[in-house]
């Protein structure tokens, strides 16, 4: 039977998420629920069904789904609508990035192209691992954190929930990133910066 995954946003991420349910073969349908609909109808050539409140109608019609947007807050609230719905919230993992045996990936995490995952590293719930994105060995990441393009996680980091690293920021060893916080593109973290 072909799997059906329900996609909560039809932007640039949602539909670089579809790309790799595709391309890792778990997925053969994509059904996207955007805010945007019906002035958005279709990404990536498959439908955008209705908006995301819409998420509870289907129930029983998809056989997972993942929330697909950038902002940490909006995530959260899409991945409540998939809970509440009782879909089951589901991770994509691209095909061309690499993930540790020993790593523990959480529900609804977004790993894209070329991103690594190092051994016995922790990613929580929602969590995004964005394109060739380094999550090196022993590296704990907390719920709805958001990794950009190129991001830089040196061994035994910690990066506290809802955080966001922007395109090519680094943390050396052992860097503690406080909830919540965001930082901008190319930041360059040491454990006493971070703080």
């Amino acid at each position: 039977m072909d799997r059906t995954l329900l996609i909560l946003g039809a932007g640039g991420h949602g539909k670089s998420v579809a790309e790799a349910a595709l391309l890792a073969g778990v997925w053969q349908n994509i059904v996207f629920l955007d805010d945007a609909w019906p002035q958005v109808s279709e990404a990536l050539g498959f439908p955008v069904a209705g908006k995301v409140s819409a998420t509870a109608e289907w129930q029983g019609r998809c056989q997972g789904a993942i929330a697909a947007v950038g902002n940490n807050a909006v995530r959260e609230q899409w991945i409540g609508h998939i809970e509440g719905a009782g879909v089951e919230l589901v991770s994509v993992i691209h095909p061309r990035s690499w993930v540790s045996p020993s790593a523990v990936i959480g529900a609804g995490t977004a790993i894209m192209a070329g991103a690594v995952v190092g051994t016995v590293s922790s990613l929580g719930k929602g969590v995004i691992v964005n394109s060739n994105a380094t999550v090196d060995h022993d590296v704990v990441i907390g719920d709805y954190a958001h990794l950009g393009v190129g991001v830089q996680l040196a061994g035994g980091v910690k990066v506290g929930c809802r955080a966001w690293l922007q395109a090519g920021s680094s943390c050396g060893y052992n860097v503690t990133v406080e909830p919540g916080v965001m930082f901008g593109p190319g930041t360059v973290l040491s454990a006493r910066a971070a703080k």
